[in-house]
């Protein structure tokens, strides 16, 4: 097989000139450029003049770019947004938390200074949980048999009573609340000294103080202090305030309803109380304790 020439030779001598020609020609412009720019209007003019042109036809690339740029922006700002909605999220919970903990923190130094004033021992104890029972207000806590704890045992925060120990197990006790049915406490009206029992009406219902002439001399606002005189809680704690009094003069009897002073659905720490009043308020001796259990049905009259 023979190859021919490239076109260009097969012209002959005259393209071959034309062809020195123009390089002659280009060399001359560039150096002539070089050394003394005379083609800077003329680049100047040109890429003035080409400006739409080159616009238009990059127009496509452009919107391409500038849709990816978009579309990666929204994504990445979307998911910039997700993280920082988080650790917003994060940051409230620690912040919740840590008011949770100061709140705690200063109960819990409330019940020290109450432990140190008093002459009986207190043994202070964490709220666990609720039993899921609409019929009685208990709570469990975390102390049992094993931290000496018997059934009977008065249960109190640094505000006043809220309750009292009805059922033992070996590492954790259940709590009958001052609201729950089957609870009554003796009293005494702080300002005037005046007796009486306080008892529980039932979960959402005001606590009741039962029993009471229409001529008493009880006023709203009055504190009902414990007595003591049920050898089981200590006198001298709070633990209801009066809220209404309705007298019946006719039927010589007033309804008289109360509010618990106790914050047993605020707060995470209670304190059980070892009062004994044999002992003159010490503690009671160290002895071994059996789990115990009290029907629901009984009434807590201040008897362990």
């Amino acid at each position: 097989m023979q190859l021919s020439p490239p076109p260009l030779f097969k012209q002959g001598t005259p393209a071959l000139i034309k062809l020195a020609a123009c390089l002659l020609i280009s060399v001359v412009l560039m150096v002539l450029d070089y050394r003394f720019k005379t083609l800077n209007e003329v680049r100047s003019v040109a890429a003035f003049l080409l400006t739409p042109f080159q616009s238009v036809m990059l127009f496509p690339r452009n919107a391409l770019r500038a849709s990816y740029d978009y579309l990666t922006s929204k994504s990445s700002l979307e998911q910039e947004n997700e993280a920082l909605t988080k650790r917003v999220a994060e940051l409230t919970l620690l912040a919740n938390q840590s008011e949770l903990f100061m709140a705690e923190n200063a109960q819990l130094r409330k019940l020290i200074g109450i432990q140190e004033q008093t002459r009986f021992k207190i043994l202070i104890a964490q709220i666990l949980y609720s039993p899921a029972n609409p019929i009685s207000q208990r709570v469990v806590i975390d102390r049992g048999a094993s931290d000496n704890i018997s059934a009977g045992q008065a249960v109190s925060d640094h505000q006043g009573i809220v309750g009292q120990v009805v059922r033992v197990l070996e590492n954790k006790s259940e709590v009958a609340l001052l609201d729950d049915r089957d609870m009554v406490i003796p009293i005494q009206v702080a300002r005037n000294g005046l007796r009486g029992a306080l008892h529980g009406n039932g979960r959402g219902q005001p606590l009741e103080l039962r029993h009471m002439a229409a001529v008493s001399d009880l006023q709203v606002g009055d504190v009902l202090m414990t007595s003591g005189i049920d050898g089981v809680y200590p006198p001298g704690f709070a633990v209801a305030t009066i809220d209404k009094i309705e007298r019946n003069v006719d039927k010589n009897f007033a309804r008289i309803y109360c509010s618990p002073v106790g914050g047993v659905n605020r707060f995470r720490h209670v304190m059980i109380l070892f009062y004994d009043a044999g002992f003159g308020g010490r503690p009671d001796p160290v002895k071994s304790i059996k789990p115990t259990d009290i029907k629901s049905n009984q009434r807590y009259r201040g008897k362990p």
